[in-house]
C-alpha cells in the first residue's frame, strides 16, 4: 500500500495499462479481462487486476496530466515492481492525414516541461517509447481495420491552450497529436529501466474541429485496448 494506491503487495501485475479516466479503467477491465478484481479505489482512482489470455495484467487510472500520472507511475514502479506500463487514452489530432477514431502510437514525445524537467537543467531530454513494445503494437494493428499512425506526439499540461503559435509549430514539424501524459511516462520508464508505450485514440481534431461524441468513445477505444494488450504479451 502506498499513499495513492491501496492495493496490497502482489495485487498489481507486472504489466499495467494506464488510462487517464478511472471509469475507463473499469470499463476496460470488465470488457477485456477475465476475473477482473478491484484492487484500488483511493481518491476514486480505480485500479483492477485480471488476466488476458492467461496473462496477468492490471489497469490503473492515472488521472489527467503529467503530475498526476507521475505519482501513479512512480508508485507502481518503485513499490509494486511494475515492469511494463502502457498509456491508453485519447489524443487530439494535429495532421490532416490523422482522422478521428484513428490510433496513434507514440514513438517520441515532445513537451515544454514535465515534472522531471528540473533534474535535467539545461538539457532538452527526448523521451521515447520502448522499441519492442512499439514494434509489437504496430504488428497488432495489422489485424484490424483501423487507421494507424506512428511517430512523434506532443504532451502538454495545458488543456485550454492559448498558444496557437505553438500548435502551428507542432503541426509544421510533423507532430501527430497532442495529449497530456506520455512524455512523463516515457521519462520515468527510462529512469527506472522499465518498458513504456503510449497508444492513443484520436477523439478530436485541432485543425478540423471534429470531435467524437462521448457516448461513442468507449466502443471506438476498444481497438486501442486490444492493441495494447497484444503488444504487452507478444
Amino acid at each position: 500500500m502506498t499513499i495513492h494506491i491501496g492495493a496490497a503487495p502482489g495485487q498489481i501485475a507486472e504489466t499495467v495499462l494506464m488510462p487517464g479516466d478511472p471509469y475507463r479503467a473499469r470499463w476496460a477491465a470488465e470488457t477485456f479481462l477475465d476475473g477482473a478484481e478491484l484492487v484500488n479505489e483511493v481518491r476514486g482512482m480505480l485500479g483492477f487486476t485480471g488476466t488476458y489470455r492467461g496473462n496477468r495484467v492490471s489497469i490503473q487510472g492515472s488521472g489527467m496530466g503529467m503530475p498526476s500520472l507521475s505519482i501513479y507511475a512512480n508508485e507502481l514502479i518503485r513499490d509494486y515492481g511494475v515492469k511494463t506500463l502502457i498509456r491508453v487514452g485519447s489524443i487530439g489530432g494535429m495532421q490532416p492525414q490523422v482522422k478521428v477514431r484513428d490510433v496513434i502510437i507514440a514513438m517520441t514525445c515532445t513537451t515544454v516541461a514535465t515534472p522531471s524537467s528540473t533534474i535535467f537543467r539545461d538539457l532538452n531530454y527526448s523521451p521515447c517509447a520502448d522499441y519492442g513494445l512499439l514494434e509489437a503494437a504496430v504488428a497488432a494493428t495489422r489485424k484490424r481495420d483501423v487507421g494507424v499512425h506512428v511517430g512523434g506526439i506532443y504532451s502538454s499540461d495545458t488543456f485550454y491552450d492559448e498558444r496557437p503559435d505553438l500548435n502551428e509549430q507542432m503541426t509544421r514539424h510533423g507532430i501527430l497529436g497532442v495529449e497530456m501524459e506520455a512524455a512523463e511516462l516515457y521519462t520515468l520508464a527510462a529512469r527506472h529501466g522499465v518498458r513504456a508505450l503510449g497508444i492513443m485514440t484520436v477523439s478530436d481534431h485541432l485543425q478540423t474541429g471534429e470531435a467524437l461524441p462521448s457516448d461513442q468513445r468507449e466502443k471506438t477505444f476498444g481497438d486501442m485496448i486490444e492493441i495494447a494488450l497484444e503488444a504487452a504479451f507478444a
